[in-house]
């Protein structure tokens, strides 16, 4: 199975590298599964029911959210209607919305899509950890569903490369999201999951992590009220993970960082270095 996954979707220039790149890239790497965060996807803040719909309406599958998934507060009253929109399983009880949702990818396969966040430097909510292993209880990959995949929505690396460890051989792939920058670090863990601690970001990297630059560096260099923050609307990179599991195992057989458009460095596996 060919699964792809997209770091934090930031403003306009985030959305539309998904509205414009996601459907050719499900046709030229022939994806199965695509997995986009889109907790910034609202002027940075949030995401609302028209934007979901334009993310399905382009190929996505299943949307992750984070701990920006409130600040749009239609959501709350949406978001148990679509359960492929989801939000971190480890918020109390009784919080709307769901933490994991099974989908039928396009192949046919059944597939877990888990979604979890840390608390370190983060809201102070259940533990992740504990959270993960009860959505994992009554599922066991390449037997009850044919793949599995975590996002991990942290802010330190490795609370996020624990997660990665701990759910070793039990799921296909752990994908760190929330940092907006790419890291180096795409691989198989020993026991055949695929990890990347962040995927990075879909957005305008000529900014603070999406952000336009002027105002994320005005708060850093005066106490003056600045403002609330804006998306950066330049040229943006669509950033994510390609992964490819074992039909048998639903474990992963290879990983791969994905780089589409504006200013980093290009990486599409298979295909030439720009599209």
């Amino acid at each position: 199975m060919k699964i792809l996954c997209c770091g934090d979707v930031v403003g306009k220039s985030g959305r539309q590298m998904i509205e414009d790149h996601i459907p050719d890239l499900r046709r030229r790497l022939g994806l199965d599964l695509v997995v986009v965060n889109g907790e910034n996807a609202a002027h940075g803040f949030g995401i609302t029911e028209k934007i979901c719909q334009s993310f399905y309406d382009a190929g996505v599958d299943v949307i992750t959210t984070g701990n920006h998934v409130w600040d749009q507060r239609e959501i709350m009253n949406y978001i148990d209607g679509d359960p492929r929109l989801l939000r971190p399983l480890n918020y109390p009880k009784g919080t709307p919305g769901k933490g994991s949702v099974i989908v039928e990818a396009a192949n046919g396969a059944r597939v877990l899509v888990v979604h979890a966040m840390g608390r370190l430097f983060m809201d102070p909510l259940d533990d992740p950890f504990f959270g993960v292993d009860k959505a994992l209880a009554s599922h066991e990959v390449g037997k009850t569903v044919d793949a599995v995949v975590l996002d991990m929505h942290a802010d330190i690396t490795s609370e996020k490369m624990a997660m990665g460890h701990y759910c070793d051989g039990r799921v296909s792939a752990v994908v760190g999201t929330h940092s907006h920058v790419p890291t180096a670090d795409a691989q198989v863990l020993p026991g055949g999951t695929a990890y990347q601690t962040d995927m990075g970001m879909c957005g305008d990297y000529d900014s603070v992590i999406g952000m336009v630059k002027e105002m994320a560096i005005a708060r850093f260099t005066s106490k003056l009220p600045t403002g609330r923050l804006a998306p950066a609307e330049g040229p943006g990179t669509l950033c994510g993970v390609f992964i490819e599991t074992d039909d048998g195992t639903g474990l992963a057989r290879r990983v791969e960082p994905l780089r589409v458009g504006g200013r980093l460095s290009q990486a599409v596996p298979g295909l030439s270095p720009r599209i």
